[in-house]
């Protein structure tokens, strides 16, 4: 039994990793020792569970098979384990998270950093993207990323929340003035941000309490906020960005806001994972000390949010019942 548990869990891994030589290094074994163990898993099934060659990776349909299957065992045993260690122990073990490149970068590593001094027997794979994770396909413990899930078997818990600003760098604004109305805009080479297919460009404001709508357009694009900062800096044009991405530009004048006297819309960063009866202890720890970091930095909103009505989890704090 035990032997199959292990079989199990390097099975995961590797296509989780994506590959065998990275399943070794996350393994902390050689690639040939990880590959005489796939071949032996084969052996003993009587089937083939990944197709390899020099350039393709890609598990069979019984390898998706025993992968979903394998990651619904292994889960079950890791929330059992964590009913029983819960108590007055020191959590252990890996967590996978997900987050944006820029805010990923500056934000989440160095606070990662911080969890990993705090607690020294914790191990934390952290993969950067503006793509947009996803805590389920992505195979990740909690995706941190902007707005909630539609996923009903997913919790979001609230990071915090800040508004977005438009701006420029004080060249561009200079060779072609400054937007005193968001109508203005019009007129202006916006840089627009793009989410999955959908491009970015139906900027939100509010003045007095009244909303308004600008369709904004521009010769240049990106699904990276950190892209669009940089393209404002460079004066190619005047970007809408959260406060957390260019806060440093703002302070050293490189950048400049525009519009100050419109409220634009409010942007919130979540942290998800999957809800579970009891959630490894791994988890909520790092859940509650990400929290903390990160409070300061939002508005005066916030606190636990659900994906869905059905889902409740008020605390990640409790003992498992």
């Amino acid at each position: 039994m035990l032997t199959k548990i292990s079989d199990l869990q390097l099975f995961v891994s590797i296509v989780d990793s994506g590959s065998i030589s990275a399943a070794a290094r996350l393994l902390n074994a050689t690639p040939s020792a990880v590959s005489r163990r796939l071949a032996a898993l084969e052996q003993r099934l009587g089937i083939r569970l990944i197709t390899r060659t020099s350039r393709h990776f890609e598990p069979t349909e019984e390898g998706h098979l025993y992968y979903r299957r394998g990651i619904g065992i292994l889960k079950e045993i890791e929330e059992t384990e964590a009913v029983i260690t819960f108590s007055g122990k020191a959590p252990r073990g890996l967590i996978k998270v997900g987050a944006p490149m820029g805010f990923g970068r500056r934000m989440v590593a160095p606070a990662v950093a911080r969890f990993i001094e705090a607690y020294p027997d914790m191990n934390v794979h952290l993969m950067l993207s503006d793509a947009g994770w996803d805590v389920l396909s992505d195979s990740l413990d909690i995706a941190i990323r902007v707005g909630l899930p539609q996923d009903g078997s997913l919790i979001a818990r609230k990071l915090f929340s800040q508004r977005r600003i438009v701006c420029a760098s004080p060249e561009y604004l200079a060779k072609f003035g400054t937007p005193r109305a968001p109508e203005d805009l019009a007129q202006q080479n916006c840089i627009r941000l793009i989410r999955g297919d959908k491009l970015l460009d139906n900027w939100q404001f509010s003045c007095n309490g009244r909303p308004q709508s600008v369709r904004t357009s521009g010769n240049l694009t990106s699904t990276s906020s950190e892209v669009i900062a940089q393209w404002a800096i460079a004066g190619k044009g005047i970007a809408l960005l959260a406060l957390w991405d260019i806060q440093e530009y703002l302070a050293a004048g490189r950048l400049k806001e525009c519009l100050s006297d419109y409220w634009c819309d409010i942007i919130e960063l979540y942290a998800i994972f999957v809800h579970r009866q009891y959630l490894p202890l791994r988890i909520r720890v790092f859940m509650d000390f990400i929290v903390k970091e990160f409070s300061p930095l939002s508005m005066p909103c916030g606190g636990l949010q659900v994906a869905s009505p059905q889902v409740l989890c008020e605390s990640l704090v409790d003992t498992p019942a």
